[in-house]
């Protein structure tokens, strides 16, 4: 659920995985990780009040990821 200045919004987020009540992990299948995907992390991060989020993406030719701190 998202709270905003007290009062509970009718639209719902859902993460990929949460990890640990703590990390929000978002997992990606794409040839390269874009803007977007960052900027939807840190709306889960706003929006959770969690501070860490991670993009996983297993697209490529190798495993990259990105840490988005809020």
């Amino acid at each position: 659920r998202i709270h905003y200045k007290k009062i509970v919004l009718q639209r719902q987020f859902y993460a990929d995985f949460v990890l640990f009540d703590k990390i929000i992990l978002e997992a990606k299948a794409t040839s390269m990780l874009v803007d977007s995907f960052t900027m939807q992390t840190l709306n889960y991060l706003k929006a959770s009040g969690l501070q860490l989020g991670l993009i996983a993406n297993f697209g490529q030719s190798s495993f990259t990821s990105k840490r988005i701190v809020f």
